[in-house]
């Protein structure tokens, strides 16, 4: 049987908005934690079911990227790809960065058309100015979904437009981001075989207790009695806050050398005991 100080930590963290992806962050902590003379981590970057999402899963899963030419309202050609996972069985997108969803829409029926039984689109934190009206269009013209069963995962603040008008007229099935990601990666059963949990955010504020990533994460630590420490970008969660989702240890870093050295500050905490 493996000892408590032997048990890896698992690095859980999301991306730095606009800075740093979640493996990039993942990737500095574990450096850090390593100078501080710790073993290896269990890494797992994670996203809350927007931006990052594809390439979180496709990082833990395996798979492959697949490109596919898409369409603006008028007709404008777009570049785009998305992911296939479990075999072909899955596909995962993100919504296409355009003015209307009609790209997004094409997409969707792309990925449908490999012969993938579950189409999951993140789309988190998603807007567009026709709330999903130009993506349901494009699915009719391209012939629906092809059997296919469409997932939409929300991230903390909904879907948007775009997922509640797909769960309304084709029956789309959304799905919380933040939970569903962690599912997908096992997450559960690595948390109880580590020692503690690293996660990483760009800001901690009262949203992250509203259906954020390290919100969820720490529902699951406390639960599970899992110590949770983090170190993120800025802290505007009060003490209170912090308590509600038993998080430990906070410390802020902006950037990646920061990250690091943040890490390697908490690696020590840990090794001795302190943290």
């Amino acid at each position: 049987m493996v000892s408590w100080p032997e048990r890896p930590v698992l690095v859980a963290p999301g991306p730095f908005a606009g800075a740093l992806r979640a493996a990039e962050v993942a990737g500095a902590i574990s450096r850090g934690l390593e100078r501080a003379g710790l073993a290896p981590p269990d890494l797992c970057p994670l996203a809350d079911g927007g931006a990052g999402t594809l390439e979180v899963l496709l990082l833990a899963l395996g798979g492959e990227t697949i490109g596919a030419e898409v369409h603006d309202r008028s007709g404008q050609p777009l570049r785009a790809a998305f992911g296939l996972v479990e075999d072909g069985g899955t596909a995962v997108l993100e919504p296409v960065a355009a003015a209307t969803t009609h790209a997004t829409g094409e997409l969707i029926c792309a990925a449908a058309e490999t012969g993938a039984q579950v189409v999951v689109l993140a789309a988190g934190g998603a807007a567009q100015s026709d709330g999903g009206a130009d993506a349901l269009a494009a699915i009719d013209d391209r012939g629906g979904l092809h059997g296919a069963r469409l997932v939409v995962l929300t991230g903390a603040g909904g879907g948007g437009g775009l997922a509640e008008m797909l769960r309304a007229v084709i029956g789309a099935l959304l799905e919380p981001g933040a939970p569903w990601i962690l599912d997908a990666l096992g997450f559960d059963a690595r948390m109880r075989a580590a020692r503690a949990v690293v996660t990483g955010a760009g800001r901690l504020d009262e949203r992250t207790l509203a259906g954020g990533l390290v919100g969820e994460l720490g529902t699951r630590t406390r639960q599970a009695g899992v110590p949770l420490h983090a170190i993120v970008g800025s802290d505007a969660l009060d003490g209170f806050g912090k308590r509600i989702i038993d998080l430990q240890v906070v410390l802020e870093a902006p950037d990646r050398a920061q990250v690091e050295a943040a890490a390697e500050t908490l690696g020590r905490a840990l090794a001795d005991g302190s943290a």
